[in-house]
């Protein structure tokens, strides 16, 4: 799978572009705050509906402009396929394929997949739990994009129960209240937190191995690699977790209702996976406050290296878009030789660094010079 054009009008502080892509590796080269990254953020957007960088849709439409239009030909097993995306703030966002509408967005997930390094990756393993949980729900949507209406359902129950448990505790406080809507979404909880649980941890499970070998060859030590893959659920440790769906959403129901008077003094949601963090130790210890800045920098390359093997395995050697946002100048010399060789034989790499000597000679391939929102060719 490669992108073999990239289209875009009106995104970021692009008016128009077009930019044909070749498999390989492409080191798109240029002074900070000159365009690239907003290049290689449009190929993931299509890929996921998502930006690295921004929450909302508002600030990828160019200032002045009402929308933004994403387009990429994306080469598979020697088919073409056009992907389009329509970004309009405030409105409904709307997507085709090979020029024919499509009734969602989400439609067009899985036509294009990639994996994105990115300086933020760090976060993965300093940061807060949603980091990671947002790594693993939307690594879970690129490996089967019906999670994505998992996700999307999920989101709407929990808005709706938290609503719910603020407007039912300020009437308990005033002496009245009925609580049997609660129970009906509390089982509408459980059963769409089941879902998405159990699918996190079949993900975590694939995973470990995966990150424990990537590790292990990014700090090339032939012994086992000291880190590890969990996944700590709200659950508390006394409840077994398993991939069964049924057993979870009995367990997540019987927790609510355990925590009920909590929650209703709270007014918040404090039983599901909104509240679940992902575990990576470091030997005995957990990474987060303990793993030293390249220690968490191999840990987190670490994550995204194994899941472009999950992905690549997965679809039969069908790999996704390798993309690199300024990476190798957040590096050491030694983890970004390694790391270049590991990918380096990746179908497509899109690379974005400042200078030409921050691109690793293992990914010696085209450049494309970037000024001013404008691009050029220049090998």
């Amino acid at each position: 799978m490669h992108v073999a054009h990239l289209s875009l009008t009106d995104f970021r502080s692009y008016p128009t572009l077009e930019l044909p892509l070749d498999p390989g590796v492409t080191a798109l080269i240029g002074p900070n705050g000159q365009g690239k990254t907003n290049l290689v953020e449009a190929v993931g957007y299509l890929a996921t509906l998502g930006s690295h960088r921004v929450a909302h849709d508002g600030p990828l439409v160019r200032q002045g402009a009402e929308r933004a239009v994403l387009r990429a030909s994306v080469l598979r097993e020697r088919r073409s396929t056009l992907i389009e995306l329509e970004l309009t703030p405030g409105k409904a966002n709307r997507a085709r394929v090979n020029r024919a509408p499509v009734p969602r967005p989400r439609e067009i997930l899985g036509l294009l997949r990639t994996v994105l390094f990115a300086p933020e990756d760090l976060a993965l393993v300093k940061g807060d739990p949603a980091e990671r949980r947002r790594y693993l729900d939307e690594l879970l949507v690129t490996r089967t994009p019906r999670m994505a209406g998992v996700r999307a359902d999920y989101d709407r129950v929990l808005k709706q129960r938290t609503a719910l448990l603020r407007s039912a505790g300020a009437a308990m406080r005033g002496g009245g209240g009925d609580l049997r809507t609660l129970d009906v979404w509390d089982a509408h909880l459980a059963e769409v937190g089941a879902e998405l649980l159990g699918a996190r941890l079949d993900l975590v499970t694939a995973l470990d191995p995966l990150v424990r070998r990537s590790y292990r060859e990014l700090s090339r030590d032939p012994g086992p690699a000291p880190v590890a893959m969990g996944y700590r659920s709200s659950l508390g440790e006394q409840v077994e977790l398993t991939s069964d769906r049924h057993v979870l959403a009995a367990a997540l129901q019987a927790a609510m209702a355990q925590r009920r008077r909590e929650e209703l003094e709270r007014g918040l949601c404090l039983v599901g996976p909104h509240r679940d963090d992902v575990l990576l130790r470091l030997g005995e210890f957990p990474a987060k406050g303990y793993a030293s800045h390249g220690e968490s920098w191999s840990l987190a390359l670490s994550l995204r290296l194994a899941a472009f093997e999950l992905l690549s395995t997965e679809s039969g050697g069908d790999q996704p878009v390798l993309v690199l946002d300024d990476v190798f100048a957040e590096l050491d010399t030694s983890r970004r030789a390694r790391l270049a060789d590991l990918v380096a034989k990746a179908e497509q790499v899109l690379v974005t660094a400042a200078v030409p000597e921050d691109v690793p000679e293992a990914l010696d391939g085209a450049r494309v010079d970037v000024c001013a929102g404008e691009v050029r060719r220049v090998r």
